[in-house]
């Protein structure tokens, strides 16, 4: 099991086409893309949310609770080579990813409502399976969007944009990559995310300076559960 067992700041932003082009300029040459990026210098993330019975966790942000925790299975470029099982949990401000790896029949497994089975017997895993039980804990929204991420060594920084944000409820086809969505940011805007650890330095702060620049809220499951195709 791989986990980050430190909290980071985690500040998001929606912006415009525009404002992303001049904040791109600035970041690039202050920062690495990541290595992980195709020649468009981006990937293509999708995940596929989970919520219980009471749909607790699109409440919590409806209501703008401190104590958010969500889990979600993500695949990247349409791939099954490397699936991720995530747990993210939000309090006061800051965020704490946990993940473990899954293999594709597990993934199968949870989305036909079949049990799962935890060979390796992880600690995250064996979490998921108790909430399913428990809860009623099921798939309920694939959220997908294409991401440039910029990383710095200096404080672990990760400025990412994340563009073509889509939802769907074809949870069915979410290993397939051939589901239905609809979009849910309006045209020529995106979502700029910048985390880091225990500071951010001077130099990319100073590149961040726009004019109108505000920080959100803003929540990818939320908004593609209310506008979800």
């Amino acid at each position: 099991m791989s986990f980050k067992e430190k909290y980071r700041h985690e500040y998001k932003y929606p912006i415009s086409d525009l404002e992303a082009a001049v904040l791109k300029e600035r970041i690039r040459r202050l920062m690495s893309l990541d290595s992980h990026v195709g020649e468009s210098g981006m990937y293509h993330i999708s995940s596929l949310y989970f919520d219980d019975y009471y749909d607790s966790c699109y409440y919590e942000n409806e209501n703008g609770s401190d104590l958010k925790e969500k889990f979600r299975i993500r695949i990247y470029d349409n791939s099954t080579d490397m699936i991720s099982l995530e747990c993210k949990r939000k309090e006061h401000g800051k965020t704490l990813k946990m993940s473990c790896r899954l293999q594709k029949s597990q993934v199968e497994d949870i989305i036909e409502g079949r049990s799962v089975k935890n060979t390796n017997n992880d600690s995250l895993l064996n979490k998921f399976i108790i909430l399913q039980n428990t809860k009623g804990l099921k798939p309920k929204v694939i959220v997908d969007y294409k991401r440039m991420p910029y990383i710095e060594r200096a404080g672990n920084v990760r400025i990412t944009f994340d563009s073509q944000l889509a939802s769907s409820k074809n949870i069915e086809k979410f290993l397939d990559g051939n589901f239905v969505s609809r979009p849910i940011l309006p045209v020529g805007m995106l979502l700029m995310e910048v985390k880091y650890d225990e500071f951010l330095p001077d130099f990319i702060y100073d590149a961040l300076q726009l004019n109108y620049l505000t920080q959100s809220a803003f929540s990818k499951y939320y908004l593609c559960r209310k506008f979800c195709s």
